[in-house]
């Protein structure tokens, strides 16, 4: 079953965090002012009121002179996804999917350049234990990984036979066995990144959509779950115990719900005790009062140090999009504000305490007193 969400764009005052139970329950209300980052825009008066804090437990991870910074922005850009970190080259990468390239932000001069062009319409992007970029394509269907001198290396494109459906964000184990998504969504655009008109009659997807294991010694995949509708950004606990997997699902089928899921990790190798950890739905009361609960999705996730979930979140409108931070018992406890829809999240930095935000044609960061738990 498809569903079509209608997610309207307006101004919200924000009316709401949310418990692990029932993820909605309202605590204060903030005013949330939808901020010009264009040249020539008035300075940001500390602290950055776009930084909302839903819980006290908040406040220790805000800092109170840092601003939310746009990096980048370009109208050219159409869909920014999949930051990734590189320490030795202290730059960042990440994916503009339908123009086919991914591009660099180097910390040394503030420059944005191409990195890679073709870029076999990646999506998510992260980097193994030797330091090699590992790449989720759509165009293939596969994961791949570069190699130290440039060429591509296909670690995975098929599973039972069958082509995977368009793999999306990966992570690393410390075994070096690497888990990835594949919710397909990639499937529904054509070779030049353009979304196929009849849907209908598109092969999509090949198989029911899954997570997977490719297997560091083997080269093997394994399908390590896929009682999940779309699973779409992933990341391990600190302690690489837990897998947490956002659940996009909503976008297509009538019985999903917006939310995030955990696994226990069994051996290094499994995923078990599957359940939800955090739901994204919120109450919002616009500017005549009235109360509404949304719920948009969370794509990519980050875990911090101390076991917090740092989700990009997205298609509601003003007082939604940007980031929501969920504690380790899923409660919601605050979030960052972006003017636009925030499809992914890492931390990097010499500090490894700046969060990089893609959004749907910028790039954002902030300076947190935290640490990404893992290097990406």
């Amino acid at each position: 079953m498809t569903k079509q969400q209608g997610m309207n764009r307006r101004n919200f005052v924000l009316a709401a965090t949310a418990t692990a139970s029932t993820m909605a329950v309202s605590m204060k209300r903030v005013t949330a002012e939808p901020r010009n980052y264009g040249p020539g825009a008035p300075p940001v008066r500390y602290p950055d009121p776009n930084i909302v804090v839903l819980d006290d437990s908040f406040k220790s991870y805000k800092l109170g002179n840092a601003a939310i910074m746009r990096l980048y922005h370009s109208k050219r850009m159409i869909w920014a996804e999949g930051p990734a970190w590189n320490g030795v080259g202290r730059y960042l990468v990440w994916s503009d999917i339908p123009n086919n390239v991914q591009l660099r932000w180097t910390e040394e001069n503030d420059q944005v350049t191409t990195f890679r062009n073709p870029a076999q319409n990646s999506n998510g992007n992260t980097f193994d234990n030797h330091g090699r970029q590992i790449s989720c394509e759509h165009l293939t269907r596969s994961v791949a990984r570069y190699e130290y001198d440039g060429t591509r290396t296909v670690l995975a494109n098929k599973y039972g036979g069958k082509s995977l459906n368009a793999p999306n964000d990966a992570v690393v184990h410390p075994n070096g066995d690497i888990w990835f998504t594949d919710p397909g969504y990639g499937a529904v655009m054509d070779y030049e990144g353009r979304l196929v008109e009849n849907q209908d009659n598109w092969p999509q997807p090949y198989q029911k959509e899954a997570i997977y294991r490719i297997d560091s010694k083997t080269g093997k995949v394994h399908q390590v779950a896929d009682e999940i509708f779309k699973p779409n950004g992933l990341c391990f606990s600190p302690d690489y115990k837990k897998l947490y997997v956002a659940d996009t699902g909503a976008s297509h089928y009538d019985e999903a719900k917006e939310v995030i899921k955990v696994w226990d990790v069994a051996e290094e190798t499994d995923l078990k005790n599957g359940k939800v950890y955090a739901s994204m739905a919120l109450e919002l009361t616009d500017a005549d009062g009235n109360v509404e609960e949304k719920a948009g999705f969370a794509d990519g996730i980050r875990c911090d140090r101390d076991g917090n979930i740092w989700a990009s979140a997205g298609w509601v409108g003003d007082g939604y999009d940007g980031v929501h931070i969920f504690n380790p018992e899923g409660a919601r406890i605050g979030q960052i504000l972006l003017p636009e829809i925030c499809s992914n999240v890492c931390f990097g930095g010499k500090k490894r305490n700046r969060l990089f935000m893609t959004g749907s044609q910028s790039l954002y960061a902030v300076y947190v007193n935290t640490k990404g738990a893992h290097f990406c």
